[in-house]
């Protein structure tokens, strides 16, 4: 049986409608008027226990809507929700004591708090004996460097501190199923690594079921095998991660700033000069035949470089080529999710 199982699911809003001024407030109390928005649109999907599924799309896409959903935080209009066999909004006790969550934007720790004292808190809240709750605490501590954060209060933790912390306080409960929202947004690279890895471990040796929602592809390459991208509300494709990579993932794009003139160029396999000027070069090149490093090397040796930046593809323009039919099968019914890689 699978862990998560989404049929028909729909959210309507009922957003309230009133006139300028005084008078449209005395007429918005007595005679209210409302306009319906569908923030997500009949969706389906499954996930399966050990699955790590990336559910992407743009801003206002229907992401977030669907993960309250699956926390039992919102009631679904229509259709149905499953999750570990049971309807997260009915059973959102015995749904909590199940799930983990963390939004990159919010914190479930007390501000005022030192570390420790917030996960003693979170233990005692989800009942975890104290002997397990120590033999976490000792791993959480190796693996998220949080020795040394335990004593100090989450208001004087850096960003990346903190989102280490989230992750402990997460998953100190050993849930069965995780939410992740935008969990390395503003992360530096290494942070990032620490996190993704620390993530990928997790899950594969407790069998955790993970939905992580982000806009950073590489979160997404790093711990997806399956993507599920949603646009105005509706799934638009249910896949694997290989499909998206070749087909949209392929080309990077790098820009240096030079000290002069540029002059020709000798440039790596897959790599070719999109535009110079303004003491600038911009090249675009295939990842799959060479590597970011490989091509600022090649540069570096032939002109005196300033600064440089690496740019990702855009997901935007990702979910507006699938929704345009870009990939060869078509990528729009829900149903694809019959053809997603194995956990």
């Amino acid at each position: 049986m699978s862990v998560i199982e989404v049929e028909n699911l729909t959210k309507v809003f009922k957003i309230p409608q009133k006139d300028p001024g005084l008078g449209g407030a005395i007429k918005g109390l007595f005679a209210p008027r409302f306009q319906s928005k569908t923030a997500v649109d009949r969706i389906n999907f499954r996930l399966d226990r050990g699955e790590i599924v990336g559910y992407i799309g743009v801003n206002g896409a229907g992401k977030s809507t669907t993960i309250k959903m699956l926390t039992g935080v919102l009631m679904p209009t229509g259709g149905s929700i499953r999750v570990l066999g049971r309807d997260p909004h009915r059973q959102r006790i015995d749904n909590a004591r199940e799930i983990g969550v963390v939004f990159g934007q919010r914190t479930q720790l007390w501000w005022d708090l030192a570390l420790i004292e917030s996960l003693n808190l979170i233990a005692r809240m989800y009942d975890v004996p104290p002997a397990r709750y120590k033999q976490m605490l000792d791993e959480f501590s190796q693996t998220l460097d949080l020795g040394s954060l335990l004593k100090v209060p989450v208001r004087n933790m850096s960003l990346g501190q903190k989102m280490r912390s989230e992750l402990a306080a997460a998953l100190i409960h050993e849930p069965k199923v995780v939410y992740l929202d935008e969990p390395t947004i503003g992360l530096d690279l290494i942070v990032k690594e620490r996190i993704r890895d620390f993530i990928k471990a997790e899950c594969g040796s407790k069998g955790m079921t993970v939905m992580l929602t982000t806009h950073d592809l590489g979160d997404i390459e790093q711990l997806c095998r399956r993507v599920i991208i949603i646009d105005e509300g509706r799934v638009i494709y249910d896949g694997p991660i290989e499909t998206i990579k070749k087909k949209f993932g392929k080309f990077r794009e790098i820009t240096f700033e030079t000290t002069g003139l540029v002059p020709s160029l000798s440039l790596p396999p897959g790599c070719e000069l999109l535009s110079t000027g303004d003491r600038k070069v911009t090249l675009r090149f295939d990842r799959i035949q060479t590597t970011a490093s490989q091509v600022a090397s090649a540069v570096m040796k032939q002109i005196e470089v300033r600064d440089f930046s690496l740019s990702e593809p855009d997901l935007a323009n990702i979910v507006k080529q699938i929704y345009n039919g870009a990939l060869d099968n078509g990528g729009v019914e829900p149903e694809a999710a019959d053809a997603r890689p194995a956990p």
